[in-house]
């Protein structure tokens, strides 16, 4: 994680994708972000660039590559594990199967988009605050 580093959503939904950008610049967060509509593109990018990025934050219902898959991925995918990504879900559903195994696959968090735009708002701040303050492996010097 560089703390400098790009955020990454991953948002199927172009009305959500605009609101996250939205409330993230609201939030004077300087970090430049990267949008993708899908898991699989997502990935691509993670592998093709040399980018570290600061955040990635992903829905988990998607079609071609769903979050939990992209997940997935990002493990098994020995470059892309040593960077140690924080990988965050924002979805609108919580389904208990899901959340275990969003779990399983050792995301940092599980986080609801809510019914209010001020409801995303504090999850943002919340997901973004708590990387911005938090010591990592990847950004001692």
């Amino acid at each position: 994680m560089a703390k400098s580093g790009p955020i990454i959503i991953i948002e199927d939904d172009p009305d959500d994708h605009e609101m996250i950008e939205r409330i993230l610049l609201k939030l004077n967060v300087e970090n430049p972000i990267k949008k993708f509509m899908d898991g699989e593109s997502a990935l691509q990018y993670l592998q093709s660039t040399s980018d570290d990025p600061f955040v990635i934050i992903c829905d988990i219902n998607m079609p071609i590559m769903n979050g939990l898959q992209l997940k997935e991925s990002i493990d098994t995918d020995k470059r892309l594990r040593v960077k140690s990504i924080p990988f965050v879900f924002l979805s609108t559903t919580a389904n208990p199967q899901q959340v275990k195994q969003a779990y399983h696959y050792s995301v940092q968090g599980f986080f609801l988009k809510g019914q209010s735009y001020e409801a995303l708002k504090n999850s943002l701040h919340q997901i973004v605050s708590y990387w911005q303050h938090c010591v990592h492996p990847n950004n001692l010097t």
